[in-house]
């Protein structure tokens, strides 16, 4: 895959779909490369006519890993949260967000429909908020907007995800892939085993594991300041997209992100937990592709 230098750093890409067409961003959250979106998902929104551009994020997958900024001690971080004193972290979403941006400039796009999911919606909304002139249109899937006391994790989704594998082997690193997948997935929309493994399977074979990274991510994350109040600048057509299962950002955080957008539309989905399932492909390619078209239709018009 391609690699552009951007915002000081290396950025690996991928571009799906001819180069004229509307250009869509997508980007992912914690600990998860380029290779976490779909294939069915990038090729189907390509064959609706966009430009769809993937991309790992700084710390994870093949972009540069930030090994100079050491390794923050989390569970310090944790309790500081929960105390509700402030915490500091080696970079910031907003920093992120640049990332995304210096990619699209990097590339030549001057707009794009920004398109995130979890930690992916953060950034993506952080995009919208400090580039509007680069953002046509904003999805926020399966995120919340920062105020933790409406998107506050179920224990045990939580627990999944900072659980780390027994050790950094390649059948250890899927074992504790799939079991964090298992805990967070859709129950309406389950994957099967073959699936869920092979998901797994690409990423860890992706790129070498590097838990500081995953580390300096999530510290990003939990410093971050809640955006409400800036999201009501966002003058963008927006779309929140929500499952009404999802244990790890409860559909409130959803619902209060897009009460925070004027004129955010709200899309919740039963059945739709943390995840990128096959059988809950079609839905995401519809609500995204129809909304981004609805947004192109207004701009030609």
């Amino acid at each position: 895959m391609p690699r552009v230098r951007a915002n000081g750093i290396d950025i690996e890409y991928e571009s799906i779909g001819r180069d004229g067409g509307p250009v869509i961003l997508l980007i992912m959250g914690f600990a998860s490369a380029l290779t976490s979106w779909p294939d069915s998902l990038c090729q189907g929104l390509a064959a609706k006519g966009f430009r769809v551009i993937r991309f790992d994020n700084r710390d994870i997958g093949r972009s540069t890993h930030l090994a100079q900024l050491g390794a923050p001690n989390l569970s310090a971080m944790i309790a500081k949260v929960e105390s509700g004193g402030p915490v500091t972290a080696p970079y910031s979403l907003e920093d992120m967000a640049d990332d995304a941006v210096g990619l699209l400039t990097a590339l030549g796009i001057d707009r794009a429909h920004v398109v995130g999911a979890s930690m992916g919606g953060m950034i993506a909304q952080l995009v919208a908020i400090n580039h509007p002139a680069k953002t046509k249109s904003l999805v926020s899937i399966m995120s919340h907007a920062g105020r933790l006391e409406v998107a506050e994790p179920k224990p045990e989704a939580f627990a999944a995800i900072m659980t780390p594998p027994t050790s950094p082997s390649r059948e250890d690193r899927i074992a504790r892939g799939i079991a964090v997948w298992r805990v967070i997935g859709s129950p309406g929309f389950p994957a099967s085993d073959a699936e869920l493994r092979a998901k797994i399977e690409r990423g860890v074979d992706y790129a070498p594991y590097d838990p500081a990274g995953l580390a300096r991510q999530m510290a990003a994350a939990m410093a971050a300041a809640p955006r409400n109040d800036r999201l009501k600048s966002v003058k963008i057509p927006a779309l929140v997209i929500h499952g009404a299962d999802d244990p790890l950002v409860p559909v409130s955080g959803g619902e209060d992100t897009a009460k925070s957008i004027p004129g955010a539309e709200l899309l919740v989905v039963p059945g739709m937990g943390h995840d990128f399932p096959e059988p809950l492909v079609p839905v995401y390619l519809d609500a995204i592709g129809d909304f981004v078209a609805k947004v192109e239709a207004r701009e030609r018009a």
